[in-house]
């Protein structure tokens, strides 16, 4: 006797046909789910043993290295009270749950889950059972939470419509007891089997009895406890295992062993709306969602944050998440302060929700593993569900923002570099020559030169320069210039160190070139002085780098690398600017210069001569209370922390306009301020820089000052001694035994003495604001120009001299010019012999014959008069120079 059973039943007899689905092809159904959700971890809550069959497969997902699976059983033995195991799986922080239960059992197991906190946003639930679409499930409609199952009959299907309309108006309604009629939207899954299978038999006896020859079909009366059969039931039994129908479960169809292993089952979720149809399955397809699952969190009716309560994620990252220092324990959101967690709690005050505060243990932000094409971290944490919003020192990037979403940066940065701050340099012992560059000293030593010679040159050049020696006598035999060669120097090297000189210019070519050289060193020294004071009181400091491009080619003398998991690395593992690139690849052939965390980078980049990369805002906090690190270079790029959430979050535009409100009221600038500068020993290294009054200078800034006057000391020493020594060698050729003491009667004579001028010389260090050529060449072209010009009025002075003189003494111009040019050009001498003197009487006559005898003879005229001093006129040769003396 065929037997057709619509549950399912692991001990069925040969003659006995199952309609039901078979249960290892249900579980098929779950661990496609399992796999589409990404679910790493979850927990198989089942009622009873006979619900095992159906999740067999996915308990053989556990893998200690990759899925875990927790099992755990309903009691049945307290009444329905399910709350002790469930408050297990709450405590368990498991956020994945799989029930498989009886439909009976199935509202009271919801009920319970809410009562103990797992119907919330952040849990998802699987539901084995075919009949969920039965369960009232409004009350769990607007909590968020995320419910999916599976259901056999699809209640939009016209022919379940017709079949339901046909029962309730007929008198089977009343037999069966349904007072309230059939619901195409309620109807179970063993009435629709029960329908099916009713169907089933009937096509097979229709065949039996449609065949030709017809089958004869005799019914015999048959006991249980007798060994008789039916010789047509295996008959029926055949065909319907060979029959293919379309039911009320859609197709109904039995493989070689007589299983229904090919049916099509819908996909189901709840949603504001109730359970939406999301997708199909079939045995040969497999899983396809009809439109994209978007696991994402429901808002309220009124699209507001009011009550909402919120797992926020943050991590031990000063200043942004830090654990308080207390003396007692402290629980809850109390263990927590920072930047983050005070930025939170002014978005909860603005925009009316709740939070609670968990820490992600391991610190990694979250990075993607491009050949799984996993997260890790926090980014993982908002995916899996385990939290609603991240907040720290999080990066947003393109890769994050295609995984989470983001509010808008609450603080904008960039990378930088973290080294140990430049070493102070001891102070230059010449650091006074600093303030110019060696070029300008160069050509302010030429300057000096050319405007000596000029003054040399233009002396000897104009008439008004040449002078009487002895203004009693009115035709002398030679004039006298003041500008000698040493003179010239003298008088350059006294007006560039403003001290002046006895040496006064007569001429309008002589007076021009020092006026030129008198506003040139008006410059030259107004510009030495005023930097003069920068190079002796601030010491330079000296760091090996000086931005990124500096360390990429450092080629390993400086040592430099990044966070592991962080944006940095990858922000430099994505860039397309060579030095970056070569940066990474340096980093990544040495692993070991990478670190776990920010802290560990600080410590390096104190301990060894290591950079280390990182966010600027977190190099900010850093270097206010490390005093020996520092920021080096500018930004390596431009982004932004935010405020880190689930993909296509409802909340991110109203947290957005609340941060950029935070923004604009200067709430943000105060944190900042607090946190960066205030608390957890802010403002330490504020006070390490030298402000307000001059510093004392030490003898290492002036020393080079000292030295070079004790050399100058030394060499005027020595040139005195020289010029002591020529000077009594020459005496002791030029005069005799006897003249070396000069007659008691002899006039004082005189013999003075052209001073040497002292010449310092020096060399500059190179500073970072010494004055170069381009800061002082317009000085220099102004002597330049000054000089050619009083070049020009020496000339024209001269021409027009010897053009006077020409017509007075009525000789050719040329020969003039010639005579007086080829006295300037023996450059020798500081006296010159007078042309055309005129003759005169009395005592210049006298004067004259005096002369006279002494050219001649080559006597002295003292004793070519008998040894006695004319009272009219005396001539003395005393040390090689002629004294005339005359008696008015």
């Amino acid at each position: 006797m065929p037997h057709i059973e619509t549950r399912w039943d692991a001990y069925t007899r040969l003659p006995t046909i199952n309609i039901h689905p078979h249960p290892h092809i249900l579980g098929r159904v779950f661990l496609d789910l399992v796999v589409a959700f990404e679910w790493k971890d979850f927990t198989i809550i089942y009622e009873s043993g006979p619900w095992l069959p159906g999740i067999s497969d996915l308990l053989k997902m556990y893998d200690p290295k990759g899925y875990t699976v927790t099992v755990r059983q309903l009691d049945l033995k307290l009444n329905g009270n399910y709350r002790a195991v469930l408050r297990r799986v709450k405590q368990s922080d498991d956020k994945h749950i799989i029930l498989a239960a009886s439909v009976d059992s199935m509202p009271e197991i919801l009920k319970q889950a809410q009562q103990v906190g797992l119907m919330t946003d952040y849990h998802q639930f699987i539901i084995t059972s075919m009949d969920l679409h039965t369960i009232d499930l409004e009350p769990y409609q607007y909590s968020g939470t995320n419910i999916t199952g599976i259901r056999l009959v699809d209640p939009d299907e016209e022919k379940i419509h017709q079949v339901t309309e046909f029962l309730n108006a007929s008198q089977i309604s009343k037999t069966l007891e349904l007072n309230q009629g059939l619901n195409p939207a309620t109807m179970r899954v063993e009435t629709a089997l029960m329908y099916d299978a009713v169907l089933l038999f009937a096509e097979a006896l229709r065949h039996l009895i449609g065949i030709d020859p017809p089958h004869p079909l005799e019914p015999i009366a048959l006991k249980c406890e007798d060994d008789n059969t039916w010789k047509n039931g295996y008959s029926i039994i055949n065909y319907m295992k060979a029959s293919t129908i379309h039911g009320l479960t859609r197709g109904v169809k039995f493989d070689h062993e007589g299983h229904r292993s090919d049916f099509l089952l819908d996909i189901v979720e709840l949603g504001p709306a109730g359970l939406e149809k999301v997708g199909v399955w079939n045995s040969t397809e497999g899983l396809n969602f009809t439109r994209k699952k978007e696991l994402t969190a429901l808002a309220l009716d009124d699209g507001t944050l009011q009550n909402r309560t919120f797992i926020v994620l943050t991590a031990i990252s000063p200043p942004y998440g830090m654990l308080k220092d207390s003396p007692t324990k402290l629980t809850g959101n109390d263990r927590f302060e920072g930047f983050g967690v005070d930025l939170i709690h002014e978005l909860s005050l603005m925009l009316g929700f709740n939070y609670t505060f968990v820490l992600q243990e391991d610190g990694v932000y979250g990075s993607l593993n491009r050949e799984t094409g996993k997260w890790n971290g926090m980014v993982n944490e908002l995916l899996e569900w385990r939290a609603d919003l991240a907040i720290t020192d999080l990066t947003i990037t393109s890769d994050r923002e295609s995984a989470v979403d983001f509010t808008m940066p609450f603080m904008n940065l960039g990378i930088s570099i973290l080294f140990r701050k430049p070493t102070k340099e001891p102070p230059s012992l010449f650091s006074f020559m600093s303030p110019f560059s060696k070029q300008v000293w160069l050509y302010l030593g030429g300057a000096y030169m050319m405007v000596s010679m000029s003054l040399f040159i233009l002396g000897r050049l104009s008439p008004k320069e040449w002078d009487n020696p002895y203004p009693c006598i009115e035709e002398p035999e030679e004039l006298e210039n003041q500008f000698s060669f040493s003179n010239s120097m003298w008088f350059t090297i006294g007006a560039l160190l403003q001290q002046g000189s006895e040496i006064a210019p007569k001429s309008s070519s002589t007076r021009a070139v020092a006026s030129i050289w008198w506003f040139f060193t008006l410059i030259m020294v107004s510009s030495y002085t005023a930097n003069l004071a920068a190079f002796l009181t601030v010491e330079q400091v000296h760091s090996p780098i000086s931005n990124a491009e500096d360390l990429a080619a450092a080629g390993g003398t400086v040592k430099y690398g990044a966070k592991r998991d962080g944006s940095t690395i990858s922000f430099f593992k994505d860039a397309e600017y060579k030095t970056y690139q070569r940066m990474y690849e340096y980093m990544m052939q040495n692993p070991e210069l990478l670190t776990s965390s920010n802290p560990e980078g600080l410590n390096r980049a104190k301990t060894e001569n290591y950079a280390f990369l990182m966010e600027s805002s977190s190099i900010e906090y850093i270097v206010e209370r490390e005093c020996d690190v520092t920021q080096i270079g500018g930004l390596l790029d431009d982004k932004g922390y935010g405020i880190a959430m689930r993909k296509n979050s409802p909340y991110r535009s109203a947290l957005s306009e609340a941060v950029l409100r935070l923004q604009e009221q200067g709430v943000l600038t105060s944190l900042k301020r607090k946190w960066w500068k205030e608390k957890r020993g802010g403002g330490a290294c504020s006070g390490t820089t030298e402000e307000g009054g001059a510093l004392a200078l030490e003898v290492a800034n002036v020393g080079g000052v000292f030295v070079l006057l004790i050399v100058g000391c030394v060499v005027a020493l020595f040139i005195s001694f020289c010029e002591m020594m020529c000077d009594v060698h020459s005496r002791s050729r030029e005069l005799k035994p006897t003249e070396i003491c000069p007659p008691l009667n002899a006039p004082a004579l005189t013999h003075p003495l052209d001073p040497l001028p002292f010449l310092q010389q020096g060399s500059a260090d190179d500073g970072a604001e010494e004055l170069g050529m381009d800061n002082v060449g317009g000085v220099f072209f102004v002597l330049c120009v000054g000089c050619s010009f009083a070049s020009v009025i020496g000339c024209c002075e001269l021409l027009c001299v010897i053009m006077q003189r020409a017509r007075q003494h009525k000789v050719p111009f040329r020969e003039e010019l010639a005579a007086e040019l080829r006295f300037v050009a023996k450059c020798s001498g500081n006296t010159k012999p007078v042309r055309h003197r005129k003759s005169s009487s009395g005592s210049r006559n006298s004067l004259e014959s005096g002369l006279s005898v002494e050219q001649h003879s080559g006597m002295d005229p003292v004793a070519a008069n008998g040894g006695a001093g004319d009272s009219n006129g005396k001539a003395a040769k005393v040390n090689g120079r002629k004294m005339v003396s005359l008696d008015d």
